[in-house]
């Protein structure tokens, strides 16, 4: 294999990233994959069936073969990662294309994973000013990998950020001094009952649109930014809906974060919205209300879809009998239990009323 810069690292895919994901050859940028020829082999024997991990291993050596090409030159010299797109990724891809030494003392027998681990255990010998990495979803083998003294990762590329904070919020506090740095040139105005600032200063290049703004120092100041150009944005007092006549089928948001939900679920130009918050914090009744409201009283949608994944709490409760309707009930409690409670916010109807109210609902 030809010699790289060290400050490139070379990675040793493992079968199973590659079946978890295709796609995972061009994830590494500026860096080098090696794919030792047991991992090909384990693609071969796992190709065949209708399974997303079958589906994968084809769409994987399909990967390769227009990767590899009909091009003659030797392998040794790796080919450009850089297509199908990719013009981002600069690293080679390299094939195992002579045996290799991968017997290691305390790893007995031809198992893959041995196989694997004692290949990496070469390269790092004979590339010892570079950084090889073997990455592999296998937790046995990263420890294995670990024991030996070989670097090993998991595959993260395709893993939801679990760290919340690192998370765009949709919101940003102003500081103490914000006015005295964009109140010049301001200018205001109404128009349909809404009121709207234009601001220039540097904070606004940073603000994104659709984002809530807010300032809690002597005059509270709760916006939602509606344009920006350069280091001017267009932005609009929000709705208060903590405010008892501006409640939502009976429903009034209970904080400021609420009331930000709230503004976004009402605005009819928003076509996609996404909740973040810990259990009982309101997200599924604010969104249930939200579209009641638009559908049943202002007519603005013809129907309310709603869809969650059946995952169950506890041990999984199997294969249900019934029809459709009877098999869904255990997953729609959450759905059930925020209806009654808007229908019980609905006092004038009474209980004739908010029967109807629910098998309108229901029928619909």
């Amino acid at each position: 294999m030809a010699k790289k810069n060290s400050a490139t690292k070379l990675f040793v895919l493992d079968t199973n990233v590659l079946m978890h994901d295709p796609s995972s050859i061009f994830r590494f940028e500026e860096h080098d994959i090696y794919l030792p020829m047991v991992t090909l082999e384990e693609l071969d024997n796992n190709k065949k069936g209708v399974s997303e991990v079958a589906r994968n291993a084809r769409q994987t050596s399909r990967n390769l073969e227009e990767i590899i090409g009909t091009n003659e030159e030797s392998l040794e010299k790796g080919r450009s990662l850089g297509i199908k797109g990719n013009t981002h990724v600069t690293g080679k891809l390299f094939l195992q294309t002579t045996a290799l030494p991968h017997d290691l003392p305390m790893l007995a027998g031809s198992k893959a994973d041995n196989q694997i681990l004692g290949i990496v255990s070469y390269l790092k010998n004979i590339h010892p000013d570079r950084q090889v990495i073997l990455v592999s979803k296998d937790i046995n083998i990263r420890i294995k990998a670990r024991a030996l003294g070989i670097a090993a990762e998991d595959y993260f590329n395709d893993k939801v950020l679990e760290d919340t904070e690192m998370l765009y919020t949709g919101i940003t506090e102003l500081p103490e001094d914000f006015w005295e740095k964009h109140s010049k040139d301001m200018e205001s105005w109404q128009e349909n009952g809404r009121m709207f600032y234009r601001l220039t200063g540097p904070m606004c290049p940073n603000f994104s649109v659709n984002e809530f703004i807010f300032y809690e120092f002597d005059k509270p100041f709760h916006a939602i930014v509606r344009k920006i150009s350069g280091k001017t944005a267009t932005l609009e007092i929000i709705k208060d809906f903590i405010n008892g006549k501006h409640n939502i089928w009976g429903i009034n948001a209970r904080n400021r974060e609420q009331n930000f939900a709230l503004n976004l679920l009402m605005d009819p130009d928003i076509d996609f919205v996404t909740l973040l918050g810990q259990a009982g914090t309101g997200k599924t009744l604010l969104t249930l209300a939200a579209g009641l409201a638009q559908t049943l009283d202002k007519k603005i949608y013809n129907e309310i879809i709603m869809t969650r994944v059946t995952v169950p709490v506890g041990e999984d409760i199997g294969f249900l009998p019934g029809t459709e309707e009877e098999k869904m009930t255990p997953w729609m409690g959450a759905l059930e239990d925020n209806l009654d409670v808007l229908n019980k916010t609905d006092e004038e109807a009474g209980e004739w009323g908010r029967a109807a109210t629910q098998d309108l609902i229901r029928s619909r």
